[in-house]
């Protein structure tokens, strides 16, 4: 399957300006990852099982601020794309109530590209 061939997709935005080992990056885009499908599994079913069924796109950007990072949650929502907002526990690396990513859809492509289409790659 090329890529022009997934109609589906999820984003998972991370900020640049916090300093996370690979770890605990990895660990925060699972949270996001999960989160935001298990949204678009509760409550746009279809869009989850045809992100399913095609493999599961998963694309990682980045924005510079939490500022950007919450416009970004505002917008998905105002659009009705599932979504979930990580905020992190504090147990490791950063304080509690740390924002690290946000995971966007999975949801069609179209859609979620008007957010987050022009962010660079992670």
């Amino acid at each position: 399957m090329s890529l022009s061939e997934f109609r589906y997709k999820q984003v998972i935005v991370f900020r640049s300006n916090l300093r996370l080992s690979k770890g605990k990056t990895a660990a925060q885009a699972g949270h996001a990852a999960v989160s935001a499908a298990e949204e678009a599994r509760k409550h746009r079913r279809e869009w989850f099982d045809e992100w399913l069924s095609e493999g599961q796109r998963k694309i990682a950007v980045k924005v510079k601020t939490e500022k950007e990072m919450l416009e970004l949650e505002a917008a998905a929502k105002e659009l009705g794309l599932p979504n979930a907002l990580i905020v992190d526990r504090g147990l490791t690396e950063i304080p509690a109530g740390t924002v690290t990513c946000l995971g966007i859809g999975p949801a069609p492509a179209e859609k979620v590209d008007k957010l987050t289409g022009k962010l660079p790659l992670l």
